[in-house]
């Protein structure tokens, strides 16, 4: 079988690598992406590992690589993923870019420094040619003939009164001016003017108004206290001259220090400019060349050396049919072309290994979430395509619901390969986008038993003429004017010659939509439908064990197992299945007034008894139902007791086992420090025995069989009432989308003028709202939930066991270094 049917052959092999062509061979494996390593070395430390220095070095350039993307994500530029995937740098390269990306980190380090220090030189200059050099602005007086000082003062005017010049952050001036006054009170005169222009704030960042101050004052411990406050406000004080001259001399000093800095600063913005140029064009490159190499040590370090210290030996799972590529790989990553692969024998189960497509692996994904497929056991995925978009469209059957999903699963399909789709950050998008070919199946689905249950948006679509003729019957029954007024609801009769003109070519006619009885009709419909559909499900998956006991040499299951299955599989609810057939065609509209009850006499199948008020369907009926429930009764102790049996008989026949010599050294290991019973030293004895080989405890066997036995019996009835959530949910859906149209569509066609018109614009968007939110999303997860269950537990615990464990290949996975 194929590889979506059934896991590969996979199997245990050793790659014997020559020290010089070690790195090179596994580089070489991990671009082709074929095999998984095993550790060799559990017990070993991994800092006391062979290749620990290297892995370290790795991961400092790691760190080197972050400092310089948070330099480039400071600076508002993001690297561009890596155009291509290169290669594992070999030693010599690696070294280089080691080298050269400490050397960009140390450069930038250095520009960074000289610009941060550039630009608090150039601020400080700014708000000190803003600070008030030229002649002390007067306060303004609480009036015109008010004096600024206190009269009590003029004998103080003698005295020389000294300036403190500063800036302030906006958010301190009421506290700075409050504590000031407090401190020295009517020793000092403030002023407080905003800056012309905004600044960066050095703490944040931010562009702020920075507010200047100039404080006169007398007195030298005025001053002092001035200072210490100014200080503790964290201000910048400026000294003032006192003299006109200097103070212009100041004015004219700064703007040339200020020119100079700029001029300065603008060649270090553009020198860092090219640095980080430089390094947004080469770090894509180095990161993915990096990862690569410490993956393929942290490879390495699973390997172990062999007695003579020459060779590495590494033990991986391999796909049978990649044999050849591994050795193409071996041979290309080689120097001398010395290393090679040899498959081992070994009693463990290899993994499981299924390669999908972007069609296929969301239907694989479905059925990984229950469980791993066992080592080559049978993959429902395959079948999945079609059971699971049919289950869940016989839920949400509806033509205008199922366009609806299959046009948006549409379009997710034709732009597949958009970036903007495929690199969407939402969680639940992304689970929309990787099920996309399941949606497109489910919608085209439900459009085909939207179709069957004649259902468009809850309202019948007459594609063909209805079978039922109303003329017919009016013409039959001369109904009259009174008769019609007083008799809303009409019977047509079907015995009656030309009112039923035979079967609906597709679906169900489009007159049961106006019946009274239609939910009735519908329910008897959908519910032998789904116990129909069940059985055949379930009987399809007990099939399907069959390729599983004939692929692992079982085939005493077929009669010990698979037969009594399907005995009582058939014999039971198989004949049930049969007794809806055959009532549906033996019984017309002219004798359906007489037909039995199917459930009585399923009831008295059971009980050994017959009913005199339920006719039978078919000449001895209750012979034949005994002889099936004697059969089915009679295939319970055959499938509890015959493989418990047959293994205890195997047990106790005697073995002949043909005794082999054994060359000489053929048990000395490999590996240095190797432990008896690795798959490394297992003998040709060892794996046809099963290694150990235990004896298998009888009554183990028999419990795990009867625990078999008993969910097998047991869900069978249970399954069968389980699948009839396919006719709940069915009609849920259908009632709800009928609520919806007469509740909220309907009002929308009370006029026909246009007002009418304008009124049905808000209807119908409120329609199209709920229709998506209730019927499409909240219905849509609920059917798809049900056909999970029905799936995972209905379906697929007839055969599957998916106990396995996959085979995760060593590979340079392009979507990890982005």
């Amino acid at each position: 079988m194929g590889s979506l049917f059934r896991s590969e052959e996979v199997c245990l092999a050793q790659l014997f690598l020559q020290s010089a062509s070690a790195y090179s061979c596994i580089s070489e494996l991990g671009e082709r992406g074929l095999l998984e390593f095993r550790d060799l070395n559990p017990k070993v430390s991994p800092f006391q590992r062979r290749f620990v220095g290297e892995v370290r070095r790795c991961e400092e350039m790691e760190k080197t690589f972050t400092f310089l993307q948070q330099e480039l994500r400071a600076a508002g530029r993001l690297p561009a993923p890596c155009p291509e995937s290169p290669r594992a740098p070999a030693a010599r390269e690696a070294l280089r870019v080691q080298e050269q990306s400490e050397q960009l980190a140390q450069e930038l380090r250095e520009v960074s420094r000289s610009r941060s220090s550039l630009r608090d030189r150039l601020r400080d200059l700014r708000q000190h040619l803003h600070a008030p050099l030229g002649s002390p602005p007067r306060p303004r007086a609480l009036s015109e003939r008010e004096p600024i000082l206190d009269p009590s003062l003029h004998h103080h005017l003698d005295r020389k009164i000294n300036f403190v010049a500063g800036v302030i952050h906006p958010w301190r001036v009421t506290a700075f001016e409050r504590l000031l006054w407090r401190a020295c009170r009517g020793y000092l005169v403030a002023s407080f003017v905003e800056m012309p222009e905004p600044m960066e704030d050095p703490a944040t960042g931010e562009s702020i108004t920075w507010v200047i101050f100039l404080i006169s004052y007398w007195g030298e411990q005025i001053g002092q206290k001035i200072r210490k406050i100014s200080n503790c406000f964290h201000c910048q004080v400026y000294g003032y001259p006192e003299s006109e001259a200097s103070r212009t001399e100041a004015i004219t000093r700064l703007h040339g220090q200020i020119q100079e800095l700029s001029v300065t600063l603008e060649e270090t913005e553009k020198y860092l400019a090219e640095v980080l140029d430089k390094v947004a064009q080469v770090l894509p490159t180095w990161r993915v060349q990096v990862q690569k190499m410490k993956a393929i040590y942290l490879v390495l370090n699973q390997c172990s050396f062999d007695v003579t210290k020459k060779c590495l030996i590494a033990e991986v799972w391999c796909p049978v049919r990649d044999l050849t590529q591994v050795q193409d790989a071996l041979r290309q990553g080689s120097v001398s072309g010395s290393c090679f692969v040899q498959r081992v024998p070994t009693t463990e189960s290899p993994p499981t290994l299924i390669r999908t497509n972007k069609f296929t692996a969301g239907f694989q994904s479905i059925v990984d979430a229950y469980g791993v497929a066992s080592y080559q056991e049978v993959n429902p995925a395959p079948y999945a395509i079609i059971t699971f978009p049919f289950i869940f469209a016989i839920m949400f059957g509806d033509v205008g619901h199922g366009l609806l999903m299959f046009l948006f699963a549409l379009w997710m399909v034709l732009y597949e390969d958009s970036p903007r789709l495929r690199q969407g950050t939402n969680e639940i998008w992304l689970t929309f986008f990787e099920g996309r070919y399941l949606i497109l199946l489910m919608g085209a689905f439900s459009i085909y038993t939207g179709f069957i249950y004649n259902e468009c948006f809850s309202k019948a679509t007459a594609i063909f003429p209805s079978a039922w003729s109303v003329a017919t019957m009016a013409n039959h029954s001369s109904w009259s004017s009174a008769y019609l007024a007083t008799h809303p609801s009409l019977t047509l009769d079907p015995n009656v010659t030309g009112v039923f003109q035979g079967p609906y070519p597709f679906g169900i006619d489009p007159i049961w939509s106006l019946a009274t009885n239609h939910l009735n009709f519908l329910n008897s419909f959908k519910m032998k439908m789904s116990v129909v559909l069940g059985i055949v499900h379930m009987g399809f998956g007990v099939m399907l064990g069959v390729f599983n006991h004939v692929h692992f040499q079982q085939r005493h299951r077929l009669v010990l197992e698979f037969l009594p299955e399907m005995i009582f599989l058939l014999a039971l609810f198989g004949y049930l299945v049969f007794l809806i057939f055959y009532k549906w065609i033996k019984f017309s509209a002219a004798d359906s007034r007489v037909a039995p009850s199917i459930l009585i006499h399923f009831i008295d199948m059971f009980l050994f008894t017959s009913n005199a008020e339920n006719l039978p369907l078919y000449p001895g009926q209750v012979p034949v139902q005994m002889v099936l429930v004697v059969l089915a009764l009679a295939s319970v102790p055959v499938l509890l007791l015959g493989t418990p049996l047959y293994q205890w008989c195997r047990q106790r026949a005697p073995r002949t086992v043909r005794p082999r010599p054994l060359a000489a050294g053929e048990q000395e290991p490999l590996l240095e420090g190797q432990e008896a019973g690795n798959s490394v030293n297992a003998t040709t004895e060892d794996v046809e025995s099963g290694g150990h080989s235990p004896d298998h405890d009888f009554a183990e066997i028999f419990m795990h069989q009867a625990i078999h036995t008993i969910e097998y019996c047991l869900g069978c009835v249970s399954n069968t009432a389980s699948y009839l959530r396919l006719w709940a949910l069915s009609l849920a859906h259908a009632q709800l989308s009928e609520v919806l149209w007469s509740m909220v569509m309907r009002n929308g066609f009370v006029g026909l003028s246009y007002v009418g018109g304008v009124v049905l614009v808000p209807v119908f968007a409120a329609f199209a709202v709920l229709t998506v939110a209730i019927l499409l999303v909240m219905e849509g997860l609920s059917a798809f939930l049900h056909a999970l269950r029905l799936h995972w537990v209905e379906f697929q615990n007839k055969f599957y066991v998916g106990a396995g464990y996959k085979l995760c290949p060593f590979a340079f996975a392009p979507d990890t270094w982005e």
